[in-house]
């Protein structure tokens, strides 16, 4: 058969350390697939490189690649790292100082010196303009645009390459937000512009005017990167659509990517999350703690149901002493902190030791890399434990340098008095507490017990950690999937087209015609989502649509949202949907009013279908489990002290195999660690279930 008439899916993913690669190809006569994966170092800042790089590792054929996505961290980069553009701001006359006075929130409430953090857009480029609407969209104060060409001409001469823009309660309504984007455009067409109803339709007027912003300040360099990207593919020979993953767990085309860059603020770790929603189908496992340890940090989210969580509550660099920006958009609800592989194992001034949030990344990386680095990290640590092979290090591509390793740590053990052994314990067990803290806040904070869930990790160093985490959290069964250390960019390959709308709109329910002014509204956004992809030649029947409405008790601040059923109508079913708001706001809150009920709006998810794939079972020879034991080796379980375990080799294990621990299982591109009395089993695609004892 023809290999154009075959299926070949790619993704590929841009992680902190590595870049990753999965490859699908389908035979549509025999359904026979094949699957390869590949990593390759992560080329800041021409990401494009390190992606081409991979490709090129992996030997793929881009001209018969029929669906190719991409995962990217150059957003998130380009805000952290300040490397976007200078951004202008136009908003409404008197609200200047909107996007300074911020929220007002003090995390480091007792620290004198604490200092608010900086704007993104200083005041002397922030510009106001008259014209007003009400709350309700309708207007108070016509639009007057005729000081437009002055503020363009300011923003010329210091030059801004960028302009944001927010109006006052544009989200009920964006006529003004509209006239001023075509008068911008129209005045200075050379300069990126975008305004805040193109983003998000939810009120709340600084996180409105810092999403603006932001996207603005991000739009060329998106723009640019993407250019090159699909530059560099075409110019390889690809012909096919190339699509991008957005942080609500779906993918969009390049040119709408274009367009709103800021949603492809959590790309990466969106596919992974999707990823095991959509494995947790596959395997019966829908309730799901997943967890995604790369080379620079960990991410975790809870998947109930099925259901991944989609907020638009999102705020980069937000921690206990910094306030953070918020960015509203559509992102996968998760937890993130510094620590992955390459965390770094520091001393503070009260001798007490930590790990992580600073990383060794791709270059110098870690110690053992002998690349350079002089800082142990979390991977030179479970080296020394000998729980990673050091003559099979990132699967077998070179071999660990244990003396760069022994020089690393040697100013740590003479700071502690410690032995290095002792001090890898330490190491390994705070960056598991780091890791368990993190998980507990997106299950126990939130209402969830852990115990009800399946640990299901990935990342590199997913399965390192797994076991002691599920033991600290009470959770009794772990999954690693079949290439876990890609994992991510296997998600990819399962996602669709997605679009989330969120819109905020106040119903009063004890009123007579509230409900069938929801109603309307929700009829009405269906509609327009429809639309939407049926100007990008996307039929209704491919189309599908799930409804959420956002409900709180009056006067409250914040609502719940609450999923509603297949042909459910707030008009017809509003009591069944209180009943579940009550229930899903006593789980997350521990109480339930008796108090009149709002609806604050509505989330509109819009999906098309685009060609996913349905894995195949794995071949069984009938080998047995003996025949994929590589050795023996004594591994120090930190906790458990230290054990003589088999060692597998993770491509020789067929479905079927069942074994017990202690053992490691070695994957050319992770390593999975089971401890004394797991037993564990492999399922017909692939992936091992590690079951913990009581």
């Amino acid at each position: 058969m023809s290999k154009l008439n075959k299926t070949i899916r790619v993704a590929t993913d841009v992680g902190g350390t590595f870049t990753d690669l999965v490859y699908f190809e389908v035979d549509p006569g025999t359904g026979r697939q094949s699957v390869r994966t590949a990593k390759s170092d992560t080329t800041p800042p021409d990401y494009e490189q390190g992606i081409l790089d991979v490709l090129k590792k992996a030997d793929v054929d881009l001209s018969a690649v029929t669906f190719l996505a991409h995962g990217t961290t150059v957003v998130i980069n380009a805000l952290t790292e300040r490397r976007g553009v200078k951004t202008g701001l136009i908003t409404t006359q008197g609200f200047g100082d909107t996007l300074e006075i911020a929220r007002a929130n003090r995390p480091d409430f007792f620290n004198l010196s604490w200092v608010k953090p900086a704007p993104f857009v200083p005041r002397y480029l922030r510009r106001e303009i008259s014209g007003r609407l009400h709350v309700d969209g309708s207007e108070r104060e016509p639009l007057d645009l005729s000081g437009l060409p002055a503020i363009v001409d300011t923003f010329r001469a210091e030059g801004v390459e960028a302009v944001a823009i927010c109006l006052l309660h544009a989200y009920a309504n964006p006529v003004h937000e509209q006239a001023v984007l075509a008068g911008m455009r129209r005045l200075w067409p050379q300069a990126s512009a975008v305004a805040s109803h193109q983003i998000t339709r939810e009120w709340r007027e600084y996180e409105r005017s810092s999403t603006a912003v932001l996207s603005a300040y991000v739009q060329p360099i998106a723009a640019r990167y993407l250019q090159r990207l699909e530059d560099g593919l075409r110019s390889n020979g690809y012909r096919a659509p190339l699509y991008v993953m957005q942080s609500n767990c779906g993918v969009d085309t390049v040119a709408h990517a274009r367009e709103i860059p800021i949603t492809m603020v959590e790309s990466g770790p969106a596919s992974g999350f999707w990823g095991a929603a959509e494995l947790g189908r596959l395997i019966g496992e829908p309730n799901v703690l997943a967890l995604d340890i790369g080379g620079t940090t960990a991410k975790c989210s809870l998947i109930k149901d099925g259901q991944i969580s989609i907020k638009t509550d999102y705020w980069i660099e937000r921690d206990r002493t910094h306030a953070g920006y918020p960015i509203m958009v559509p992102v996968v609800d998760l937890v993130e902190i510094g620590n992955g592989g390459g965390s770094i194992a520091w001393i503070d001034e009260f001798d007490k030791l930590h790990v992580g949030p600073q990383s060794a990344g791709a270059s110098p990386g870690p110690a053992a890399y002998g690349r350079g680095g002089t800082h142990v990290t979390t991977t030179d640590a479970n080296l020394i434990l000998n729980r990673i092979n050091k003559d099979y290090f990132c699967g077998g591509t070179f071999i660990a340098d244990i003396d760069a390793v022994a020089r690393a740590m040697a100013p740590l053990t003479e700071r502690l008095r410690l032995s290095p052994q002792e001090i890898a314990r330490g190491i390994i067990r705070i960056a598991n507490d780091n890791m368990v803290n993190a998980l507990k806040l997106v299950s126990l904070s939130r209402g969830h017990d852990p115990r009800d869930f399946t640990l299901l990790a990935f990342g590199g160093g997913g399965a390192m950690h797994a076991v002691a985490l599920a033991q600290e959290l009470g959770v009794r069964k772990v999954v690693i999937p079949r290439g876990a250390s890609v994992f991510s960019a296997w998600g990819m390959t399962m996602s669709d087209l997605r679009r989330d709308c969120f819109v905020n709109r106040l119903f009063e329910m004890a009123r007579p015609d509230a409900a069938l002014g929801a109603q309307a509204l929700l009829e009405q956004l269906s509609h327009d989502a429809t639309a939407q992809y049926a100007t990008e030649g996307i039929g209704a029947n491919a189309i599908e649509l799930a409804l959420y409405c956002k409900i709180r008790y009056q006067n409250q601040e914040h609502a719940v949202e609450v999923p509603l059923r297949q042909g459910e109508r707030v008009v017809t079913h509003w009591a069944d949907i209180v009943a579940r708001f009550h229930a899903s706001y006593e789980q997350q809150y521990t109480y339930r009013l008796d108090a009149p009920l709002e609806i604050v709006g509505f989330h509109i998810v819009a999906v098309a279908e685009i060609g996913k794939l349905n894995l195949a079972e794995l071949p069984v020879t009938g080998a047995t489990v003996q025949a994929a034991a590589k050795g023996r080796r004594t591994v120090d379980y930190a906790l458990e002290g230290r054990h003589e375990a088999i060692v597998y080799d993770a491509e020789r294990i067929e479905p079927g195999m069942c074994f017990a621990g202690p053992a490691i299982i070695e994957d050319p591109g992770t390593t999975i660690v089971v401890h004394p009395n797991n037993a564990v089993s492999v399922d017909r695609l692939g992936n091992f279930y590690i079951t913990l004892s009581v």
